[in-house]
């Protein structure tokens, strides 16, 4: 089994929580299987139900109201042969996205108290609009991605202890063994051609076949261009361009999205809808212009100006083609990989819990990205090349006295160093940049007595 950090959230859920459950995501990244194995391994005793295998399980749902969910139990007890037993059967329903009002009546389930529950849905295929409705203090949520670095690390055998040592390493900025470094490099290369959908690393852990790594990442790819086929025509056409452009527009100089490649005559609000339609199914990844790299980054965030990346670094490299793949086994230093680097951190940050930023000025020059981390700002620098000390942009930023930036990060292949207020890390330590790790200190009490 593959682990993911989401487990211990779901047991946490199992063994402690009385809401309900939603674990949610684009398709093929393990949400199903992490469930049921989750559930398995606790022992529980659960019932599975799956909305588009199962389409008059509908019907079953649509009898939960305030006043009926006794007949809502009645109905899903006929609805399976697995004996429901109150206070102890959890059930599952996957693909909710079928039926999305469920989301809404999560309250009158909750409030009944005979049974605990855990749904599945992708957002790939249909907008779970109404999840923003659910009743307050009802549901828990958990959103699942792609595998990042450090899962797809343990999946290739790669000691807890060495990943712990080499988080010490980042933390105290100390030169990591060559030996070390050189393997962990050579990791990180297979992860730009595996990436991290399950079933793509579960084929390289067991075969090692890239061949069949590259058909299932065209498998899942078609896949999600089949579910933009849902849609009328006009906003299947813009779902269908947008996407398609992604790894062109990754591969342009500065990165940025050019709307005008769609359409030369395009307006963005005729396409923001279909843009936010890939990014909240978890398909694309943008990362938004800051116009001042200052806390707090969401006030001076430009919502028309962005990066767009894929979710997965493996589908990208297979969209980009065998030679690109070849070129990246073979260590070839003829091929640029800046947009294949840039993508692997956009995707990194993403999953670790941060909003994507960057910052370009004409007088500064551009940062690849900028986050706000341990309560500060940090720009970033992704370099796949030899010259990875090159960065006027960063320069300009950390000597910038009004920014007041206390460190920067430049990710590299090269070994850590510091020069300064810039630290110089290796590409595969993108993994520890985790917004997870960091904890707000506990505030002292307020004594409020004396006035």
């Amino acid at each position: 089994m593959l682990w993911r950090k989401k487990q211990k959230d779901i047991v946490e859920w199992i063994r402690k929580e009385k809401k309900a459950l939603l674990i949610t995501g684009a398709r093929q990244i393990g949400k199903t299987y992490i469930i049921r194995e989750m559930l398995k391994q606790e022992n529980c005793d659960y019932v599975e139900f799956n909305l588009i295998e199962q389409p008059e399980m509908i019907k079953v749902l649509e009898a939960v109201t305030n006043n009926n969910s006794q007949a809502f139990i009645e109905r899903l007890s006929i609805a399976t042969s697995h004996k429901l037993v109150k206070g102890k059967t959890i059930i599952f329903f996957d693909e909710i996205q079928e039926y999305k009002e469920i989301v809404t009546k999560i309250k009158f389930l909750v409030d009944d108290g005979s049974f605990k529950y855990v749904f599945s849905g992708s957002l790939l295929g249909v907008e779970l609009t109404g999840l923003k409705s659910a009743p307050v203090g009802y549901l828990n949520t958990i959103e699942m991605f792609p595998l990042d670095f450090e899962e797809y690390s343990i999946a290739l055998n790669i000691k807890k202890e060495t990943l712990e040592r080499l988080y010490k390493a980042f933390e105290e900025k100390r030169t990591v063994d060559d030996f070390v470094h050189e393997k962990m490099l050579e990791a990180f290369r297979s992860y730009l051609l595996v990436g991290g959908m399950p079933e793509a690393v579960n084929s390289y852990v067991n075969d090692h076949d890239y061949n069949e790594i590259y058909k299932i990442h065209l498998n899942i790819i078609e896949q999600y261009k089949l579910d933009f086929t849902k849609y009328e025509k006009e906003k299947r056409l813009k779902l269908k361009s947008i996407y398609n452009l992604i790894p062109s527009e990754l591969a342009d100089k500065n990165k940025r999205y050019i709307f005008k490649d769609i359409d030369p005559n395009i307006k963005f609000d005729r396409y923001e809808n279909s843009f936010n339609w890939l990014i909240d199914a978890g398909v694309a990844i943008p990362v938004y212009n800051a116009t001042e790299p200052r806390l707090p980054l969401e006030i001076n965030k430009k919502s028309n100006l962005f990066k767009l990346f894929l979710s997965d670094i493996g589908l990208l490299t297979s969209l980009y083609g065998k030679a690109t793949q070849m070129a990246i086994m073979n260590q070839d230093l003829s091929l640029n990989c800046g947009a294949i680097y840039e993508n692997v951190v956009a995707q990194e940050l993403n999953s670790h819990g941060y909003d994507g930023y960057y910052f370009n000025s004409h007088k500064q020059g551009e940062l690849d990205f900028v986050i706000e981390y341990k309560n500060h700002i940090v720009p970033i620098e992704v370099k796949s090349g030899k010259d990875y000390r090159k960065h006027s942009a960063l320069d300009n930023v950390v000597n910038n006295k009004d920014y007041g930036v206390k460190e920067a990060f430049v990710f590299s292949n090269a070994n850590i160093s510091v020069d300064d207020k810039i630290i110089y890390y290796p590409i595969y330590m993108i993994m520890f940049v985790n917004e997870e790790m960091i904890e707000i200190p506990k505030l002292k009490k307020i004594d409020l007595s004396i006035i």
